[in-house]
């Protein structure tokens, strides 16, 4: 949920930058939108993982392995599936609000959203498409909320949102690890599974210093302001994570901790780079 908060506040912030002005009413609409969204497709996971028998199977964690909330009879799986289809027509709605005062842009970036959420889990994951998506969704808020507020799609706000979608999915590749051998038996193909954990620790690796690249690139190409080094504050992070990527995945405690500083990583960096487009 966070990280959808703070893709929409980098795509309302950076069309401040250009702007000079806001209008909350909109803003409002698509944190809300955006927020529904998100929670659907967090409650339609908990669902499909249930029936198909992984949460059952994976090793929870903090971070991963689900909610927990359906295997342990909290809640009964039909009412979680119902909410989570409520939640997606309100942000469908919401979007379609959008796609008639603003256009064809938001009508693509909305049938995205809602194919995305309603069959992440129970089609698209299974593809071996997971992390793609989740890149893809972080970028797509961070350009439609721009969108929403500018009524254009310049590529500083393309370059922007390519970054938090990078950092959303570094943090997915790193959860998936823990899931390997339950998505695997229940037909999940994450990239852990698609490519062996050794191959897709050192694609994690590249993404983790990615972002890094790209602030450092935008700065000087003109995309971003010199503030927007600041992001590099979560550096010391990044280099914890990168140090043990070629072993994580061996131990229990090692992975947890990978998975916990990877987290805090995504969401510092994206946080400084988006409040650093204020000064």
């Amino acid at each position: 949920m966070i990280s959808s908060v703070v893709a929409v506040s980098s795509g309302l912030v950076l069309a401040v930058s250009k702007e000079n002005e806001i209008n909350f009413a909109y803003a409002a609409l698509t944190y809300i939108g955006v927020i529904c969204l998100h929670a659907s497709i967090d409650l339609l996971n908990d669902y499909w993982d249930y029936k198909r028998g992984i949460d059952t199977k994976t090793f929870r964690t903090k971070y991963s392995g689900g909610t927990g909330v359906l295997p342990d009879k909290l809640l009964i799986p039909s009412h979680v599936y119902i909410v989570g289809l409520i939640l997606l027509i309100l942000g469908a709605l919401i979007g379609t609000y959008f796609a008639f005062i603003r256009g064809i842009m938001v009508v693509f970036i909305l049938g995205f959203a809602i194919v995305a959420v309603y069959f992440y889990s129970s089609d698209i994951v299974n593809f071996g498409l997971g992390e793609f998506f989740v890149a893809i969704k972080g970028a797509f808020i961070v350009i439609g909320s721009y969108y929403v507020q500018t009524a254009t799609t310049d590529f500083p706000a393309i370059y922007l949102g390519t970054i938090i979608g990078i950092l959303s999915a570094a943090v997915l590749i790193v959860n998936s690890f823990p899931d390997f051998d339950a998505d695997r038996s229940s037909g999940r193909r994450t990239l852990v599974i698609l490519f062996g954990k050794p191959r897709t620790a050192k694609v994690f690796k590249a993404l983790v210093v990615c972002p890094y690249i790209l602030i450092i690139c935008g700065v000087f190409l003109g995309y971003f302001k010199f503030y927007s080094l600041l992001a590099l504050i979560s550096l010391p992070l990044a280099i914890n994570v990168v140090k043990h990527t070629n072993t994580f995945y061996l131990q229990t405690d090692c992975l947890v901790s990978v998975m916990r500083i990877t987290l805090l990583y995504s969401r510092a960096t994206s946080i400084a780079l988006t409040l650093s487009l204020l000064l």
